[in-house]
């Protein structure tokens, strides 16, 4: 087994996972030393215990996968955008084992101040934060930033990665990003977080929401690069126009003096992870949102963690939008689903309020046998929950511009789903400890609660003491109501498009069952979850819209020679350490991906694929590391070609531009700069065949 890191540059215990303050304070505004927001006394999916082996695990003791040591290639400046192989060992190269599409030799786990890759595998650093994309858009300057030349630049902190393909252009693909959020400190030289500047809170403006950039392929080493003034080219910001549409669009719960009509919005927030559409569009997750507004003081502005002081950007002080006590409408019009047609550049980009209103991470999609859209989405918060929507429309083929406009429409009307999840083994067995009950897993079943239901004539509540628009608003409270299932901060939900089952990413909760929060279940047992988990979902008869459904338990990250880990039955021996998973994909194999965020283990964040059926189900491999202080966001894997965002490098307590924590990935003297790097194989074959 490899040996794990002690935490660099965090104070071990201070702040959940391996986060540091800085990413806290940036990202999601210290929620996790707010008080919890949900104070309701419904049932807890604590962290699952995954402690002892199951008993498949015997039957899974075949193939046997030596974790390499180190073996990886590794990037940390511009300079050598292209990454070598380390060199073979002596003998000549060993193929690595392998269930099909994850046979590489492991990353181990590492803090190089670099992104490391597999021998054998190279990479290069597609677009930087601050690149233009628009015609007339300058060469990025750090020192002469301004907000003209940012609103034409490649944004800041980039998430949710999609590649679209762009038909009759050959080698060219669309590249659609999520810019997160802005880490002020480590953009703007002696920044004074107490009095930022008008200037700098509108770059930061600037440099948050979406990018769409052309990229282009070099077909004979394999890297991308952006297609600067391409005509789809787009960037939209905390400023650009958007539209309500579904059942909120025009309440007096988002009616504001700027917009008295309640469906205009300007901007969109915290875009974390998101998903494509199979008609075309991507979907952008609104999650972190309660961060930029001040002077909450309804209870439904505590439920969703709006502070009652200032905010940490200080922007309520440039727009009154931005402060409750002037405006306490504006929050309702942030936390949903954006859909956007980046073939469109002249498009409106649509906030779709039938999927709720929440700390949306993710809205992945897949159709019923009739052709309806299925959208699952995460609440990316302690102790809260996971929701579907079921369209009610089905979806026309072809790309005519009626089934384009009619497509658009999908996601206006349906009905909005929140899970409940019940064990079937006794609540004595389920300690907390990591034992495992006496059926020899942890698995039960579901169902998904109704909370509304939007069609074309109106919307209709299911759920009692609440209107429709307030179900789709105030989404938090429906959940409450109707008794779901709390859950450890869900993130990113995927389905697997060759086995149909849904895998639901659960970062981490320390908090569980401490003080007065609650306590274990058997769909997440596990006290003091620092590492998180992943859970297996399947859906009755493997329909989408089904209200029933199955779960298991998946995996449950940590280091494997700890008891309390567990990898769907696969020889502990044989996976790489993990912790704190965020983002997952899947391969064409059917094979998850997963990326990590603040892993506790004391190795930097990565991305990671573990096989979800056959012989090797359970078998996790580390593909690669991200630099110091950063995370491993937006995994798109094709069949040659991987792609990542490494989000916020650098981003550990103290640093600043005058000390920088990390040179990605220009090297000494330059910005510390997220970027997006894509890997693929030296010899330009398929990924891990």
């Amino acid at each position: 087994m490899r040996k794990l890191l002690p935490l660099i540059g965090t104070p071990s215990g201070s702040h959940p996972g391996g986060r540091s303050a800085m990413t806290c304070r940036f990202r999601c505004g210290d929620a996790c030393f707010h008080e919890v927001p949900n104070t309701s006394s419904n049932e807890y999916v604590g962290d699952v215990i995954a402690g002892a082996l199951s008993r498949r695990s015997v039957m899974r003791a075949a193939a046997v996968v030596t974790v390499a040591a180190a073996g990886a290639g590794a990037v940390g400046v511009a300079g050598a955008p292209e990454a070598q192989a380390a060199p073979a060992a002596q003998g000549g190269p060993r193929k690595p084992e392998g269930a099909r599409g994850l046979r590489f030799t492991p990353v181990a786990p590492n803090t190089a101040d670099a992104v490391t890759v597999p021998e054998g595998y190279r990479q290069n650093v597609v677009i930087r934060w601050g690149e233009p994309i628009l015609r007339g858009a300058p060469a990025f300057d750090p020192e002469k930033q301004t907000a003209a030349a940012q609103a034409g630049q490649f944004g800041y902190n980039c998430d949710f990665l999609a590649l679209m393909p762009l038909k009759g252009e050959r080698g060219q693909q669309l590249l659609v990003a999520n810019h997160e959020y802005t880490d002020e400190v480590l953009m703007f030289r002696g920044y004074d977080s107490e009095n930022p500047t008008r200037e700098q809170v509108e770059i930061a403006w600037a440099a948050h929401g979406l990018a769409v950039v052309a990229v282009e392929e070099d077909h004979r080493s394999g890297k991308l690069t952006p297609v600067t003034r391409h005509p789809l080219n787009r960037r939209l910001t905390a400023t650009s126009e958007f539209r309500l549409t579904g059942p909120v669009a025009g309440s007096d719960l988002v009616k504001t003096s700027a917009d008295p009509s309640g469906t205009k919005v300007r901007g969109t927030l915290n875009n974390c992870a998101g998903g494509t559409t199979p008609w075309g569009t991507t979907l952008h997750a609104e999650e972190n949102f309660n961060q930029y507004f001040a002077r909450g003081s309804r209870a439904t502005d505590k439920r969703y963690g709006i502070g009652t002081g200032t905010t940490e950007r200080k922007w309520e002080r440039f727009d009154k939008r931005f402060d409750l006590a002037q405006e306490p409408n504006e929050v309702h019009r942030f936390g949903y689903v954006v859909e956007l047609d980046p073939y469109d550049p002249d498009s409106v980009p649509r906030k779709r309020t039938a999927l709720g209103r929440f700390k949306h991470e993710a809205a992945t999609v897949r159709l019923t046998h009739d052709g309806r859209p299925v959208v699952y989405s995460g609440d990316d918060e302690r102790f809260d929950y996971f929701y579907k929507f079921v369209g009610s429309k089905r979806m026309r083929p072809g790309n005519s511009r009626s089934a384009r406009e009619h497509n658009l429409t999908l996601l206006d009307e349906g009905t909005l789903y929140v899970a409940k999840l019940t064990g079937d083994s006794p609540a004595i067995e389920i300690d907390g400890t990591g034992k495992l009950p006496k059926d020899g897993e942890f698995d039960g079943s579901g169902q998904w609660i109704p909370l509304a239901t939007a069609t074309a004539d109106g919307a209709v509540s299911h759920v009692e003491g609440m209107t429709a628009e307030e179900v789709f608003v105030f989404t938090r409270l429906a959940g409450d109501k109707v008794g779901a299932t709390k859950m450890d901060r869900p993130e990113d939900i995927e389905p697997n498009p060759v086995t149909g089952k849904v895998y639901v990413a659960l970062t981490n909760n320390s908090n569980r069952g401490v003080g007065s929060n609650p306590g274990a279940d058997e769909a997440n047992p596990r006290n003091a979850n620092k590492h998180g988990h992943v859970l297996e979902l399947t859906e009755r008869w493997n329909r989408p819209e089904s209200t029933k459904f199955a779960w298991s338990l998946f995996l449950v990250a940590g280091d494997p020679e700890d008891p309390a880990t567990y990898f769907a039955g696969f020889p502990k021996d044989s996976v790489s350490p993990i912790s704190c998973p965020d983002n997952v994909a899947f391969d064409a194999h059917g094979n998850l991906w997963i990326s990590t965020d603040g892993s506790a283990l004391g190795s930097h964040d990565g991305l990671f694929g573990v096989a979800t059926r056959g012989s090797r189900r359970g078998e996790l491999k580390q593909f690669l590391t991200v630099p110091r202080g950063a995370e491993t966001c937006g995994p798109v894997i094709q069949d040659r070609r991987v792609l990542v965002a490494v989000q916020h490098p650098g981003e550990v307590d103290g640093a600043s531009v005058e000390k920088p924590a990390s040179t990605w990935p220009d090297g000494p003297g330059r910005h510390v700069r997220p970027a997006v790097v894509a890997v693929w194989r030296a010899d330009g074959r398929d990924i891990g065949v």
